[in-house]
């Protein structure tokens, strides 16, 4: 879908300029040619072309031509222009050369240069390849891209610790590359990471650094990416709250420490889901952070992990909060952590059907997400402890109770206007308690869902005991 999308795209941008002065001097860069060539279907929406002329003319004419669908935004700066044309965003550059001050991943002085030099400053040798748009000619400008794509090396095009120090974000992109294809990166690129590991960030937004860590966690194999974050000295610079759990030893029950539980249960979701979302994938990853804090050893020398669902539920926002991530996205990923446990802790001989209910009615939309993780930790815990017994019960269980009502919609007979109406109280947090009640009351069957005259009656208790408790 993507591909054909880009392909149209590109399509539009060869007619329109054909014949102009245009013609035959622009260059598809990065992550397009990269992928052509590797035989994959690029994983964006967006195409970069390079050109030793003005991209601000280039952006002009695409608007005048009327593919542009919005008005070029540019950059004269850094000689760059931003157009949509097809549903995909095309990034046009004047070819330049950069120079930056210590410390700083802003250039610092920009000039127009030759495509070969432009080259030198990008990230890595495997995205510098060109193909020209017209002619499809392909252009190796430094010489060692095609090989290093070959050889699936991930170098970079100047020294490391230079490339590094003009943004250090590069760094993260190393990884998630090596992640999603596999590939080596070249010793002193290695290096050079872990020597700039805390600078990371020191130096880049949390949304930069958030945008790279999710496309590591949704790539093919997320595991691969963490261990790598981890080995560099990465993951210890922007989540320590991930680092803090190597070598934290657990009970009977788990073959593995929690990091290591962590990644089996990761690898054990995307192996089963492949198409797991990011929220699901991250509350896996969090799921137990809160066990190094809550790791306590009995007198009979068992070891426990009392309350870490609700200590990792605080770790995970602050982790998320610090990485600017949406407090929709925040409060997902909170209440799945929290709530992580609560499969594993369903035990048919003694929860009700009212208990059962209100699992159904508090867990909601996050439901199916909670079995997938529990089937995951499960699987994590080790092959002599995997037991999932309870969960199918759980859920037939549901599906039983489910087909007679849906626990979702029981509420109290009486809305809260109703109860302040008759029992002629204000607005206030008696009024919700009340509600509360009565809409318990329904899901233990003590009460029927229409029955407003004993949910009167029941209301009028209710008021009584909590003047009493006043």
């Amino acid at each position: 879908m993507a591909g054909n999308r880009l392909e149209r795209t590109l399509e539009l941008l060869r007619t329109v300029t054909a014949g102009s002065v245009f013609d035959g001097i622009l260059w598809l860069v990065g992550g397009y040619v990269r992928d052509k060539m590797l035989g994959i279907q690029s994983d964006g929406d967006d195409v970069d072309i390079v050109l030793e002329a003005s991209s601000a003319e280039l952006a002009s004419l695409l608007n005048e031509a009327g593919i542009a669908e919005h008005t070029p935004v540019t950059y004269p700066r850094f000689g760059t222009a931003m157009v949509t044309v097809g549903g995909v965003n095309v990034e046009l550059v004047t070819a330049r050369r950069e120079s930056y001050a210590a410390g700083s991943r802003k250039p610092e002085q920009v000039e127009p240069a030759t495509i070969a030099e432009d080259a030198r400053r990008r990230d890595f040798t495997l995205n510098t390849l060109l193909e020209n748009l017209h002619t499809g000619e392909l252009v190796d400008p430094l010489g060692s891209g095609r090989a290093d794509l070959a050889q699936g090396i991930i170098r970079t095009p100047l020294p490391p610790g230079d490339t590094f120090s003009d943004d250090p974000l590069r760094m993260l992109r190393a990884i998630r590359f090596a992640a999603r294809f596999g590939f080596t990166i070249e010793s002193d690129t290695w290096a050079a990471i872990g020597k700039k590991a805390a600078f990371l960030s020191r130096t880049v937004s949390g949304e930069r650094i958030r945008d790279e860590f999710c496309k590591i966690l949704m790539g093919k194999d997320p595991v691969l990416g963490l261990t790598l974050l981890f080995d560099s000295g990465l993951l210890a610079d922007f989540a320590p709250e991930l680092t803090g759990m190597v070598d934290v030893s657990q009970n009977e029950f788990h073959s593995f420490p929690v990091w290591e539980h962590t990644l089996a249960t990761l690898t054990s979701l995307v192996k089963h889901s492949p198409d797991a979302p990011l929220l699901l994938r991250l509350a896996m990853l969090l799921h137990d952070t809160g066990k190094p804090s809550t790791r306590t050893v009995g007198a009979d020398g068992r070891i426990h992990f009392y309350g870490h669902e609700d200590a990792g539920a605080v770790i995970a926002e602050s982790f998320l909060n610090r990485l600017k991530f949406s407090h929709s996205d925040i409060n997902t990923v909170t209440s799945l952590v929290a709530q992580h446990m609560r499969i594993g802790e369903y035990k048919p001989e003694e929860w009700t059907d009212a208990a059962v209910r209100r699992f159904i009615r508090t867990t909601g939309p996050l439901r199916d997400w909670l079995f997938d993780i529990h089937r995951a930790d499960v699987a994590g815990l080790g092959p002599q402890y995997q037991d999932i017994s309870r969960s199918f019960k759980l859920r037939e269980r549901i599906q039983q109770l489910q087909s007679t009502q849906d626990a979702i919609t029981m509420e109290s007979p009486l809305t809260g206007q109703e109860i302040m109406s008759f029992l002629d109280i204000p607005a206030g947090p008696a009024v919700g308690q009340i509600k509360n009640a009565l809409t318990d009351a329904v899901i233990e069957g003590e009460l029927a869902q229409n029955d407003k005259h004993s949910a009167k009656e029941l209301a009028i208790e209710l008021l009584n005991q909590m003047k009493k408790e006043v």
